[in-house]
């Protein structure tokens, strides 16, 4: 849009604005007509952005203004005569269209050469509830919503520190997505603050179609073949907030209510708020605990698997595990197949009703599950190794690495069933390979553990 600047003529400008909103196509952009002080004067705005009662009160002390006392200039007005606290002075055009579609009220008064641009806008957001899927036993009940500026005034409550910086960016041609980048001036790693910066500033993008997700792929374009997530997110303000005070770069996403944390490792990953508000010692438990059960969904079906190849490698305090029971699927089809069951079910439940779901569930987890067995198709030991895999994928706080390791083990268990011991072996160093050389959002390598600010008072 060009730089066209803002003239005195009231008629003038409003021509402007009528030419370039779809004022009379679209209901929702809306034009008012009145008289301040003896002067014609337009408001433009976008109907359920503007708080009605604000408006009502600005407009009820504009009538009040009498012909002698209109100031000469909209600098002088807004001083003098706009009894409101967020009010900024437009110049030009581009960004009064841009602040009118953004849900700020925008006044034009004839013998001004500037817009007077009242924000006093307010966004449908539903309440500050505590996240379904990062729950916490302790802490606070608070997450982060749709919103954007909500979502800093969560933050901003838990850091009151002048070293808190928030800037506002745009993101997309047509979307004009607002991106914010939060940081601890103090802190913060400059080298990587300044290449995030310039990376979001140079982007040519038409819209954010999935706002966050879209952000990601266009900083850093990933390698398909390598499933582990180059990012971590929250959707916590108290974990972002320690994020912060660790050194950390957060990047919020308007109408999307997570947040992006840079520079991020595999141990960032895999923490959850549980982690920040137990004591020391059930801190470190849990996160071992988390860290042998991740281990154990990778490589449990896949010894098992080589086990069942090698019988006499099986110690014999161990022999209970042998699989006596023959049935006509191999084990290594048996394993695959509940694989993509298990799928099955989880994007079953997740499409079912609620009302329905707990009934459900135990029909597909009792009822198939033993006629599983009975029919001949699976043995129960597999039922049971699979069976603990999928509950114990719901250990990994992140849904994206959940689905990373289900990958991996597939990828063992093929490789196993082809090769024995050598696939194996092969497997196991792809997977440690797939970790190392996974490079994150921030450039750095997914083992590259970043060091936390030296300023940082704990937790």
């Amino acid at each position: 849009m060009d730089k066209k600047k803002i003239s005195a003529g009231l008629h003038e400008n409003l021509a402007y604005m009528n030419q370039v909103l779809p004022v009379e196509e679209s209901f929702d952009v809306i034009r008012r007509d009145m008289e301040i002080g003896g002067r014609a004067a337009g408001f433009y705005f976008i109907d359920g952005f503007t708080k009605d009662e604000v408006m009502l009160k600005i407009m009820d002390s504009f009538f009040g203004v009498k012909p002698e006392d209109m100031p000469g200039d909209a600098t002088e007005f807004a001083r003098l005569c706009l009894p409101y606290v967020e009010v900024d002075i437009l110049t030009d055009f581009d960004q009064v269209i841009r602040n009118v579609l953004s849900g700020v009220t925008c006044l034009f008064i004839e013998g001004y050469q500037a817009c007077l641009a009242i924000d006093c806008r307010t966004y449908p957001a539903r309440s500050v509830e505590e996240p379904d899927k990062d729950k916490s036993l302790r802490g606070s009940r608070d997450g982060f919503v749709e919103t954007v500026v909500f979502n800093t005034a969560l933050m901003r409550r838990r850091i009151r520190d002048p070293h808190l910086i928030m800037e506002m960016m745009e993101v997309g041609m047509s979307s004009r997505t607002d991106v914010v980048l939060c940081y601890m001036a103090d802190r913060v790693d400059e080298e990587l603050l300044t290449n995030l910066r310039e990376r979001i500033t140079n982007l040519e993008l038409d819209a954010l179609r999935m706002n966050q997700q879209s952000l990601a792929e266009a900083l850093f374009q990933r390698r398909w073949f390598n499933p582990f997530p180059k990012f971590k997110f929250t959707e916590r303000p108290d974990t972002a907030s320690v994020c912060l005070l660790e050194g950390k770069i957060v990047l919020l996403v308007d109408n999307s209510p997570s947040a992006m944390i840079l520079p991020t490792s595999i141990l960032d990953v895999i923490e959850e708020a549980n982690d920040y508000y137990f004591p020391t010692i059930t801190r470190v438990y849990l996160k071992i605990s988390r860290a042998l059960i991740t281990i154990l969904t990778v490589f449990l079906t896949p010894v098992f698997l080589l086990l069942m190849q090698n019988l006499q490698w099986v110690p014999k305090f161990l022999s209970f595990v042998v699989i006596e029971d023959m049935v006509n699927i191999p084990l290594v089809l048996q394993l695959l197949i509940l694989e993509l069951a298990i799928d099955g079910l989880r994007l079953a439940a997740m499409n079912t009703p609620s009302m329905l779901s707990t009934p459900l569930s135990v029909i597909a987890g009792i009822v198939l599950g033993e006629f599983a067995v009975t029919s001949g198709w699976f043995n129960s030991e597999v039922m049971l190794y699979m069976s603990f895999v999928a509950v114990a994928n719901y250990t990994q706080p992140n849904f994206e690495l959940g689905y990373a390791l289900k990958f991996m083990r597939i990828m063992l268990l093929i490789l196993t069933a082809l090769l024995g011991w050598v696939g194996f072996a092969a497997g196991t160093l792809l997977v440690f390979g797939f970790i190392a050389f996974n490079k994150t959002l921030s450039g750095r390598n997914f083992l590259n553990i970043p060091k936390v600010a030296k300023k940082s008072r704990g937790l």
